[in-house]
């Protein structure tokens, strides 16, 4: 195990299941993760009235995005097999609190890409709050990423 100790037995358990990888050179900047956020966020607010199921999506989807700028600029990234249930459980076990919303956005993500009632569709208001979680999250990542180190 390495020196880091909040959330390293988590992320050396996704490093043996083989959920999360390491990467270095270029995949290892969080850089390009955390401006892509910054524009699917906008991207959500653009749709956030008329297609409110497509702006929850995307901001969750910015959410992500941040979240996986966090653990690029660490040294890692999700493997097809961990996938988004990875970025969350990282996240949560390093950072705490202030990530943990990611973990709501995600299931209501999956509730409207795989719905079991086809009605059952995100409204306006749902969007915003969606919206909004995803820019907090993104501003929390912003704050913590210059103190980020290789895992």
């Amino acid at each position: 195990m390495t020196g880091w100790t909040p959330g390293a037995a988590v992320i050396e358990r996704l490093l043996d299941e083989r959920r999360l990888e390491r990467v270095q050179g270029a995949n290892a900047d969080g850089s390009p993760w955390l401006e892509r956020a910054r524009r699917t966020i906008t991207a959500a607010r653009a749709v956030e009235q008329t297609s409110p199921d497509s702006a929850f999506v995307l901001a969750y989807d910015a959410a992500r995005q941040a979240c996986t700028a966090l653990l690029a600029q660490q040294g890692l990234r999700p493997t097809t097999s961990g996938g988004h249930y990875a970025v969350e459980e990282s996240v949560r076990a390093q950072f705490g609190a202030v990530l943990r919303p990611f973990g709501a956005l995600r299931r209501r993500r999956n509730e409207l890409e795989y719905p079991t009632d086809p009605t059952d569709e995100a409204s306006a208001g749902e969007a915003a709050d969606g919206i909004q979680a995803a820019a907090d999250l993104i501003e929390a990542a912003t704050k913590i990423f210059p103190g980020l180190g290789f895992f």
